[in-house]
């Protein structure tokens, strides 16, 4: 419970130590404090033996502030997983220290992928090695206007054209070859290309070398090289 907010580092060494293995620690007793959060921390074994080998426990304070966002995710994630239980029956909940443990029993690296095939239990079915990346962008800007009034007393509009020169913000486009989205568009034609994962493709392409792909949705969805080892995008248009 406290490993999230602690950013799974130890509170007392901040990982100096180079202890893997991490303990949580109730700064109160468990019978004073129990096992509210905030009344528990994450330290790695070396300190944790420590710190009751020298019966220094006193000298760690307790947290201040509180629980308010951990909560509401927690009432909001089971909220979810009733409602999704209700429909689907083979639906189970799962944690963050089974994902780890399985990752690390694999031997493999830390990533959002490799979790997401350690809590499906496939880790170690072959994959023809893609993915989805998937990315939510808006429809507009929020400020629909400027905030400094012109000189005429006039209001200026900080909304960009629908489109410019046939294309939209966020446009899935094709540009030699490589399938790629526009970031930024210009009067003179020229836009900014990248991929949703913020690589740059070309800062300024000209708009006649651009086929479009997939028009603009506020889900973008690209397909990538999911296999971390080999890492290698495959979102390239057949020549």
């Amino acid at each position: 419970m406290c490993s999230t907010p602690d950013q799974h580092t130890c509170q007392l060494c901040q990982g100096k130590s180079n202890d893997r293995v991490l303990n949580v620690h109730h700064i109160e007793s468990r019978k004073t404090g129990g096992d509210r959060p905030d009344n528990l921390m994450t330290l790695c074994e070396t300190c944790h033996v420590l710190i009751h080998r020298m019966h220094q426990e006193h000298k760690i304070p307790r947290k201040s502030g509180g629980f308010r966002d951990a909560t509401q995710m927690g009432i909001i994630r089971w909220r979810i997983y009733n409602e999704t239980l209700a429909r689907f029956a083979h639906v189970h909940l799962t944690y963050g220290y089974i994902t780890k443990h399985t990752r690390i029993s694999h031997q493999l690296e830390k990533s959002h992928l490799i979790d997401a095939r350690c809590i499906s239990g496939n880790v170690a079915s072959q994959t023809d090695g893609t993915s989805y990346l998937i990315k939510w962008v808006r429809r507009n800007n929020r400020q629909l206007h400027k905030a400094t009034i012109s000189k005429g007393g006039k209001r200026q509009r900080n909304t960009a054209p629908k489109y410019v020169h046939g294309f939209r913000l966020f446009d899935c486009v094709a540009y030699q070859r490589q399938v790629c989205f526009v970031f930024g568009r210009r009067s003179t034609g020229y836009f900014d290309l990248r991929l949703l994962d913020g690589t740059k493709i070309h800062a300024s392409a000209n708009c006649k070398h651009l086929t479009i792909v997939r028009p603009a949705h506020t889900c973008l969805v690209e397909l990538k090289g999911s296999d971390p080892l080999t890492a290698e995008p495959v979102g390239i248009l057949p020549p």
